[in-house]
């Protein structure tokens, strides 16, 4: 069964590219109100060692140039033999 997001629900992983101290610790997905959002997290700690995390979360837009353009077709006039 292919995994379904539901409204109002998220999952966050451990993030495997994190290569500097300012990229997120964790992050994913969750849909908010039909909305689908990336979200990230960073684990801190307060002044008495409590940890905490603090979140983001950034609306999903369709990327760039994601739609292949078709393929060009080549009229026997533009061969050059």
């Amino acid at each position: 069964m292919a995994y379904e997001q539901r409204d109002n629900s998220g999952s966050m992983f451990k993030n495997a590219r994190k290569v500097s101290d300012t990229h997120a610790d964790m992050t994913g997905s969750i849909m908010v109100d039909g909305q689908e959002y990336w979200i990230n997290a960073w684990r801190k700690v307060d002044k008495n060692n409590n940890p905490w995390y603090s979140f983001s979360l950034k609306k999903k837009e369709p990327r760039q140039g994601a739609s292949n353009p078709p393929p060009r077709t080549v009229s026997d006039d533009e061969i050059p033999f």
